[in-house]
């Protein structure tokens, strides 16, 4: 490879890192919200129209700028050289069926996009739950109608008991 093909392909992924975080809308430090007992952190409403990403229990690693872009260029360059997403962790699949409003389509079309268990999902913050609705096609719309990244953190987290009080009896 020539060096200038090199610098070609240099110059094409630092474009996609900076375009990616110039356009995934999340710009400054993150807000601190408030909301009452009991209410989830992933039900959208008109005052709060995005789920609130989950708070990082680790302290400040993870939350630097060089962090942002080291988790962007794996973003960008998975979906470049299609790579499996960073979030597709191996591990035996949940059967994700157990979920309200959730079928076999359903399921497939999640396997496809590199999501098979409860974590994956209970783990997707705003801006990648927001990504993962723009491509599930017909079911476009679904992850937050009927709360399914809610359900799959209490499924995930095997919280049988609160899933049922908040959703109904579990199927199966």
């Amino acid at each position: 490879m020539t060096a200038t093909a090199i610098s070609i392909v240099v110059a094409i992924l630092a474009v996609l890192v900076v375009a990616f975080l110039a356009l995934r809308g999340r710009g400054g430090a993150p807000r601190v919200e408030r909301r009452p007992e009991g209410e989830s952190p992933y039900v959208a409403s008109s005052d709060r129209p995005y789920m609130k990403p989950p708070v990082k229990a680790d302290g400040p690693q993870g939350n630097s700028v060089a962090d942002e872009v080291a988790v962007a260029t794996t973003d960008v360059a998975g979906e470049v050289l299609g790579i499996a997403p960073r979030h597709a962790a191996p591990g035996p699949a949940d059967d994700l069926s157990r979920l309200k409003g959730v079928g076999p389509k359903f399921v497939a079309r999640l396997n496809e996009l590199g999501i098979a268990r409860y974590d994956q999902l209970a783990g997707l913050n705003a801006n990648e739950a927001a990504h993962l609705d723009e491509r599930m096609g017909a079911f476009q719309g679904r992850l937050a109608r009927d709360r399914i990244i809610e359900q799959a953190d209490y499924l995930g987290r095997g919280d049988i008991d609160g899933f049922e009080e908040k959703f109904g009896k579990l199927g199966g």
